[in-house]
């Protein structure tokens, strides 16, 4: 932009903030750090699972099938499997795959949690999958998937 284009506006502490001119909406392009990136996406799901072939029963993957408020979208993961002091979720991801940074959450778990189960809130940059992965401590790899409607953008604001 050239420096005609932008409007000079004053702030309270005497120091002046460059605004761009309202313009007619247009359609642009989305900036190269806002768009899906499905290398790192393909990278972290291989780098969870390994040599591992997941597993579709075992993870309970709930969340709202259409998303109002992208911004703060409920999660909630849960291992459904009988777990013990031998058999426990060591680790659990939650995946976004059309997200600028796919992976969204990482937990850990020990033999003592009892359980595996985990809630949070992600941020959703538009329409996608959300995939839950969960490594057991016998080597095994559980997995959930789930597409979600995005009302808005989340992602961008």
């Amino acid at each position: 932009m050239q420096r005609r284009d932008f409007v000079r506006c004053s702030m309270a502490l005497g120091t002046a903030l460059a605004l761009p001119r309202a313009r007619a909406q247009t359609r642009t392009a989305v900036p190269a750090s806002l768009a899906p990136n499905p290398a790192e996406f393909r990278k972290a799901m291989a780098d969870f699972i390994g040599k591992a072939k997941p597993l579709e029963t075992g993870l309970k993957l709930d969340l709202p099938v259409l998303a109002d408020n992208p911004s703060a979208v409920p999660v909630h993961v849960t291992v459904t499997l009988p777990l013990s002091d031998t058999l426990y979720c060591k680790e659990l991801i939650l995946l976004a795959e059309q997200n600028p940074s796919p992976l969204a959450c990482r937990f850990q778990f020990t033999p003592y949690t009892g359980t595996a189960e985990a809630a949070a809130r992600l941020r959703l940059s538009q329409s996608q999958t959300v995939h839950a992965l969960a490594r057991l401590s016998d080597g095994r790899v559980l997995a959930a998937r789930q597409a979600i409607t995005v009302a808005a953008s989340g992602c961008g604001m």
